[in-house]
């Protein structure tokens, strides 16, 4: 029998991990989430296309608060067959030198207004004389774009944006669809629509084909533009919401979307851009301003009284002060629904 063997003493226990405390872990997690909400938005900005669109000679002086000039551009660039057909955009190669918007956003110290101009209004284009504004844009793109609102109206025009079909139904889908409230069933087969009656939550293609859409209306190219700026102005009240900086995948897809097909002036800087997105969540409710120009028939004539009275006020900066005569959904006298 063999003897017993002497008990070991205990190992020495091995050190216990050091634990992070939850603050710390919490500041940590904190700091990389304020990393990731500022990365973002820089590696959208990286896309972002930049354009010459100061046009030359003459312009109207430097006037208080800011002025942007938005273009919706029935561009085709970076869109499949697949999608084109999808969206109802067909065509050969990038149409790309036509607009369906157009819009002022004026911000400064009174509300945020969204100035819709009818792409059928007409007027004096420089060299090219009296014809439908859309097709200054035609002509001579962004530059001849800005020079004839500019010398139509004595507004500056401080910035220039652009965004494509793909970017607009992209910016759509990335917040989840948004809310529209047609007053009339819409079929309308040029613009891929097929919609009823009232309010209803939609996706983004049915959002382009409802702000496209001019065939089936009472008001034809002034009910375009009413529904664009709805829409506009939908994207922006869902943008604004919390969830969209508390969900990184939403946040991510918001970013994303908002900046491709999306083309700047080059003198539009980060901030300049992102003031421009902060107010586009504004046009819409008590702190902000959706109008349409002015007109005095569906021909489409300006009404120079009253545009050149709306105008005034952008220019001096007064949008706070604008009457309700001058602000409606589709500009002519005495319609305002």
């Amino acid at each position: 029998m063999q003897p017993a063997q002497p008990v070991q003493p205990p190992a020495q226990e091995k050190k216990q991990r050091r634990r992070w405390p939850i603050g710390k872990i919490l500041l940590l997690l904190l700091v990389a989430w304020i990393v990731f909400l500022i990365a973002v938005p820089l590696w959208a900005w990286s896309k972002i296309e930049k354009v010459d669109a100061d046009p030359a000679g003459a312009r109207p002086a430097s006037q208080p608060g800011t002025t942007y000039l938005l273009v919706g551009s029935d561009s085709r660039k970076g869109l499949s067959k697949k999608e084109k057909r999808r969206l109802g955009a067909g065509g050969v190669g990038d149409v790309g030198q036509r607009t369906d918007t157009i819009m002022l956003l004026h911000t400064g110290s009174g509300p945020s207004m969204l100035l819709s101009i009818p792409r059928d209004s007409l007027v004096d284009i420089p060299g090219h004389g009296t014809t439908k504004i859309n097709a200054a844009f035609a002509y001579g793109g962004p530059k001849l774009l800005v020079k004839t609102i500019e010398q139509n109206t004595g507004i500056r025009v401080d910035h220039y944006v652009e965004i494509g079909f793909g970017g607009f139904v992209n910016s759509v889908d990335a917040v989840g669809g948004i809310t529209i409230c047609p007053t009339q069933r819409m079929k309308d087969r040029r613009a891929n629509l097929n919609i009823k009656k009232g309010c209803q939550e939609v996706d983004g293609v049915t959002a382009l084909g409802y702000s496209r859409s001019r065939h089936v209306s009472r008001y034809g190219d002034i009910d375009r533009a009413r529904h664009q700026r709805e829409v506009v102005s939908a994207i922006g009240s869902e943008v604004k919401s919390p969830w969209t900086f508390i969900n990184p995948v939403r946040y991510f897809r918001v970013n994303d979307a908002a900046t491709s097909s999306l083309v700047i002036s080059k003198g539009t800087g980060p901030i300049a851009l992102a003031k421009f997105g902060l107010a586009m969540t504004r046009v819409n409710g008590k702190n902000g301003l959706t109008c349409a120009m002015p007109i005095a028939d569906q021909a489409i004539h300006w009404d120079k009284q009253r545009a050149l009275a709306l105008i005034k006020y952008i220019k001096t900066d007064s949008t706070g002060d604008i009457p309700k005569r001058l602000c409606t959904p589709t500009g002519l006298p005495g319609v305002n629904n």
